[in-house]
C-alpha cells in the first residue's frame, strides 16, 4: 500500500501527519534530510506563533503558506513512493501543489 502523508502546521504537530492511519510522524522516522528536518522545525515554530496570533496577519499566512507547499514539495522529492497533501492550518484546507 502506497503511503500518503500531509504536511500541516498544527499545534502540536510534528509538520508531518500519516493521511491513512493518522496521527503525527517525526521527520526522521521517515529519513528525511536533516536539512529538510531542521526546515519543518522553523516552520512550525513561525506557524505557531501565528497561531497564538490567531491568525490576525493575513500576509504572514500566505507566507506560511507558501512555505509549507514548498516543503511538500521537498518531502516529495524525498519520499518518491509516498502521496503528499498539504494542509492550511490558518485557513482549514487543503492547498493544491
Amino acid at each position: 500500500m502506497r503511503k500518503s502523508y500531509i504536511v500541516d502546521g498544527m499545534l502540536s504537530g510534528t509538520g508531518i501527519r500519516d493521511a491513512i492511519e493518522g496521527g503525527y510522524i517525526e521527520p526522521q522516522h521517515l529519513q528525511v534530510s536533516t536539512v529538510l528536518s531542521k526546515r519543518i522545525a522553523q516552520w512550525l515554530s513561525k506557524y505557531e506563533q501565528a497561531h497564538f496570533h490567531q491568525f490576525e496577519d493575513g500576509e504572514q499566512n500566505t507566507k506560511l503558506d507558501c512555505e509549507g507547499l514548498e516543503i511538500a514539495v521537498a518531502l516529495q522529492s524525498e519520499l518518491l513512493d509516498a502521496t503528499i497533501e498539504y494542509f492550511s492550518a490558518a485557513r482549514l484546507i487543503k492547498l493544491p501543489f
